[in-house]
């Protein structure tokens, strides 16, 4: 994404009454008397990512303080205030800073109603006419490792930076930011109009792609179809057989890793698997639907986690026998894939490199699944079974999907 974070600048001079900041709750220091010393005057200037991704890592940015007056802070501090809406958990934000030396550091941060406020526990000395700087990042983890949460999300955050000097917590500055909150897209391209019952495979290519600046760990693209397929990706030049996973409350719903588990992707990336799939000789004959959906920080349990969804491919089976389908042709090269190192976040928030799209065409008169990213409005969240009623094979009826939760899809 190009677009840089929208700031709204709100400078704070002392008058002689108490105000009060509505952005963090916190008094305004009266002004000094004439024969009074002056008291500091702080200034602070947040420089906000424009993006980052849900339930990726975070992203690097940075906050300036700068003295404006002629006194001197012994302690300044930072205070931040982060508002996603009412669709956030408590577990969906994380702030860390670094002050000196490498290590990060955490802003406890304290959840009310969709908004997170914390101060940064090491304060600073600031002397008149100089400024410093302070390195941050910002993420939208939704859980932890291997524990992801499926419900809630955001579109947007809005950062709320306050600088104070001393104990009393008085503001003398704020600086607004906006932040834009994207995910991981995933879906399939070229999938065939038909396959054969215990005929050959049919090929396809399944893709999933990172948009955003933050880099993500742990995710795992899931190929959903029937029990009645079996699933093999192009590595290394060789077809691979995928073991399903399978669910103890959905035994008839088969998912397939197509990337594999846990696998890692770059800030503006992509990954395309060359996919077939074949499906045994007593399926039933009609309709069916593919779809891929991508985890992140599945745990043990299968089909758990932050989820994004991409559109379903329709495919239809014919009885074993038939003339028809699309065979697979030999594979002339490995698949195309991106390198499985995550770099560090960028702290750009301009950088102009985007993912390629997970959006996919048509094959042979099949619509193909177009990758759609999860999201949700400040006004809630919008949990449903993921491909509930989706999986539906002629003969067979709809398999229910319950154990798979997404958020909305932008249409």
């Amino acid at each position: 994404m190009n677009t840089r974070a929208h700031k709204v600048r709100s400078s704070v001079a002392v008058s002689g009454t108490a105000l009060l900041l509505a952005a963090a709750g916190l008094g305004l220091a009266p002004a000094a008397s004439a024969a009074e010393p002056q008291p500091p005057v702080l200034a602070v200037d947040t420089a906000a990512p424009a993006e980052v991704g849900l339930a990726g890592l975070p992203v690097d940015f940075t906050t300036k303080v700068s003295i404006t007056g002629t006194t001197d802070a012994s302690s300044a501090r930072l205070t931040y205030r982060i508002d996603g809406g009412a669709g956030l958990p408590p577990n969906a934000v994380g702030l860390e800073y670094r002050l000196d030396g490498t290590e990060w550091k955490k802003v406890p941060l304290t959840y009310a109603g969709g908004t997170f406020s914390g101060e940064m526990p090491e304060t600073f000395p600031l002397a008149a006419g100089r400024d410093r700087t302070v390195r941050l990042r910002i993420g939208v983890p939704m859980g932890t490792p291997h524990n992801g949460d499926g419900n809630g999300g955001t579109e947007r955050l809005k950062l709320t930076t306050l600088v104070s000097y001393g104990a009393s917590g008085a503001a003398t500055d704020t600086d607004d930011d906006t932040i834009e909150v994207d995910g991981l897209g995933t879906g399939l391209s070229g999938v065939p109009a038909t396959a054969t019952a215990g005929g050959p495979a049919v090929g396809f290519q399944a893709t999933v792609a990172n948009p955003t600046a933050s880099g993500y760990e742990n995710v795992t693209d899931t190929l959903i179809t029937s029990k009645y397929a079996s699933v093999q990706v192009l590595r290394s030049g060789t077809w691979e057989t995928l073991t399903p996973v399978t669910s103890d409350a959905e035994a008839d719903v088969y998912g397939f890793d197509v990337i594999g588990k846990d696998a890692s992707l770059a800030a503006h990336s992509s990954t395309v698997v060359k996919v077939r799939v074949g499906y045994r000789e007593d399926t039933p004959a009609g309709k069916t639907t593919l779809r891929s959906c991508v985890f992140v920080n599945q745990g043990s349990v299968p089909f758990r986690g932050t989820t994004f969804c991409g559109n379903e491919a329709m495919l239809t089976v014919l009885a074993a026998g038939s003339a028809g389908g699309t065979p697979t042709p030999a594979p002339t090269a490995p698949a195309t894939r991106t390198p499985s190192a995550t770099p560090a976040p960028s702290a750009s928030p301009s950088a102009s490199t985007e993912a390629p799209s997970a959006t996919s065409g048509t094959t042979s008169g099949t619509s193909g699944a177009s990758s759609r990213l999860a999201e949700t409005g400040s006004n809630g969240t919008s949990t449903i079974a993921a491909v509930a009623g989706a999986l539906v094979l002629a003969g067979a009826g709809a398999l229910g999907f319950a154990a798979l939760r997404r958020r909305r899809t932008r249409a």
